[in-house]
């Protein structure tokens, strides 16, 4: 072979392009979270029940608090609270979310490294806690206890909003892939007690062109029906608690809009929110 041709040779190489370094919590926001809805589901279901706008919000077990600064963004007039334990999504959020935030909307928002249990804020129009995170509660005592807690921390017109899932799918184990353009999402359920309703779940990732990486989060949970919520929330002190069920697309799996009802089609895995009203 002459230089030239083996010049050529050389140059031909395929370069491996180098990957990003791993970040699950951002992978987690592309696969799981949709900040931006979920703030317009939470500001039409106040008015809806209200009949007037909200503007400030409390998001319990807020992790990386990407709801909280979408509320601030949402309106000049809405105020944010944030409260989680740990510390390490509370570090990303700030270094993510709340660094591009503008200086005015910096200072409607307030994160709390703190228990949901014990934290002191001013009272809120809305109080979440979503991404199931709740469920770590596994007990009637512990459950009704934080829904006290919600209920205490509202204002007198306040309503306050969890997330749910279940159906038949969700009590086996099991795993579900989903496909995004470079990287794929599992949703692993590893075991399910029908005694006690426990379950213990695990979320992986792999990225095209590595290994899977298994355990990126681990949750320990209690799972809870719709009745049981409804019932805790009226002996926390609610006057009402509704449902709100999500819809599907032609493929049968949800679209993400959510419908007040006082009834349900059965279905093999559904996701809804229940909403205490005091």
């Amino acid at each position: 072979m002459s230089k030239k041709k083996n010049k050529k040779a050389k140059g031909s190489k395929k370069i491996k392009k180098a990957l990003e370094p791993f970040d699950k919590y951002d992978l987690y926001m592309k696969s799981v979270q949709a900040p931006e809805a979920d703030v317009e589901f939470f500001d039409k279901t106040y008015k809806e029940i209200r009949g007037k706008r909200a503007h400030s919000l409390r998001e319990d077990f807020c992790g990386t608090f990407g709801i909280t600064c979408e509320w601030i963004k949402m309106n000049s007039k809405n105020v944010g609270v944030g409260v989680d334990l740990d510390p390490e999504p509370l570090a990303y959020g700030m270094n993510c979310h709340y660094a591009q935030l503008s200086a005015a909307e910096k200072k409607r928002i307030k994160i709390y490294e703190e228990n949901v249990m014990s934290v002191e804020t001013d009272p809120m129009d809305i109080i979440v806690a979503v991404n199931f995170s709740y469920y770590l509660f596994k007990t009637r005592l512990m459950l009704r206890s934080y829904f006290k807690r919600a209920h205490q921390d509202l204002k007198e017109d306040g309503i306050f909003m969890v997330d749910c899932f279940g159906g038949p799918l969700c009590m086996e184990p099991n795993e579900e892939e989903k496909v995004f353009d470079d990287f794929s999402y599992f949703w692993d359920q590893d075991k399910f007690d029908p005694v006690t309703n426990e379950a213990l779940f695990h979320i992986h990732f792999k990225r095209k062109g590595e290994k899977k990486r298994k355990e990126a989060f681990t949750y320990d949970w209690r799972m809870w029906t719709i009745p049981e919520l409804k019932s805790l929330m009226l002996e926390a002190g609610f006057k009402d608690a509704y449902v709100y069920w999500e819809g599907t697309d032609k493929k049968g799996e949800g679209n993400g809009e959510f419908t007040r009802v006082t009834t349900a089609e059965d279905c093999g895995a559904w996701v809804a929110y229940v909403v205490g009203v005091k």
